[in-house]
């Protein structure tokens, strides 16, 4: 239970640390076109109680090396704003762009979190029956507790609780493998853009991301880029638009896996849950029952 909710917690300080990332950027990239020096620009949004700003202002490392230590998707940014800074691209508009990369893979998240919450909370409350059981029967009167301490009893709630577990974890294992995956999707072939966009080669690019942290392009990416240059088109425009086509499948495929999981939560519920309320629940009042008949029923 406090690993599950340590988790949930973890992904919420996640999601608002990708919200602020975006709207941080998209300050900065409003300050920078209005020209103020990147200096001055970290140093209003501290002032204004920016809490990453504040790390940079104070910081003598490097602005990339200082947002790589944020949490979220301050990641992504700082592997964007090193590529800027190395190639020279022009830092306000790529920021911008950038921005609105950011909070557009951010939906998608949320969008495939929302839809997640409905069968993830069923589960969840289907999960807690069995001991509902246990205490509606106390509630009727029934003697729950002696019989419980009797071997069919015992053997009942042994059973019960395995099973309970069981359903659990399998409940767990479901949701979790339903989750979006913790990277922001298409933010790659943003960052490439970026690069292109200061005039670099596309080998130069590559290089220049790659050594900034933002790994080796993948399989999709490669190929965009192979396009353009067999049909000699600029790259950067493919790249985005290749981006923001990788965020709406990330947002369908998360909508489907939100759909199939409703109908998988129905084996550990039919399996595990079900079985456990009736061992738990039924199970010791029927036990009750009999115990309280049987001296009637061999009464002359």
């Amino acid at each position: 239970m406090k690993t599950t909710q340590r988790r949930r917690t973890a992904k919420a300080d996640a999601a608002q640390a990708a919200a602020s990332a975006a709207a941080s950027v998209q300050r900065l990239a409003v300050l920078l076109e209005a020209g103020v020096t990147p200096a001055r620009t970290w140093q209003l949004l501290a002032d204004g109680g920016d809490e990453v700003a504040g790390a940079v202002v104070v910081d003598a490392a490097p602005v990339g090396d200082v947002l790589a230590r944020q949490p979220g998707a301050w990641g992504e940014v700082a592997v964007a704003w090193r590529v800027a800074e190395t190639v020279g691209a022009p830092l306000a508009p790529s920021l911008r762009r950038f921005a609105d990369a950011l909070r557009e893979a951010q939906e998608t998240r949320d969008d495939v979190a929302v839809a997640l919450a409905d069968p993830a909370a069923t589960a969840r409350l289907v999960s807690w029956l069995p001991l509902v059981a246990i205490g509606l029967g106390a509630a009727l009167g029934f003697d729950i507790v002696s019989t419980l301490t009797q071997p069919a009893g015992i053997v009942c709630i042994v059973a019960g609780i395995v099973l309970m577990l069981t359903a659990h974890r399998w409940s767990s294992r479901l949701v979790a493998a339903a989750q979006p995956a913790p990277s922001l999707p298409g933010v790659q072939g943003d960052t490439i853009a970026i690069a292109l966009s200061s005039g670099v080669s596309i080998e130069r690019a590559l290089a220049v991301v790659a050594s900034s942290g933002g790994g080796d392009p993948e399989p999709e990416i490669d190929d965009v880029l192979a396009l353009s240059e067999r049909a000699g088109a600029p790259a950067v425009d493919l790249l985005r638009a290749t981006s923001a086509d990788i965020r709406r499948r990330a947002r369908t495929e998360g909508r489907l896996r939100a759909a199939r999981l409703g109908a998988r939560l129905l084996l550990p519920m039919g399996l595990c849950t079900l079985p456990a309320f009736l061992l738990l629940g039924v199970g010791p009042m029927l036990l009750s029952v009999l115990a309280v008949s049987a001296p009637l029923l061999a009464s002359p």
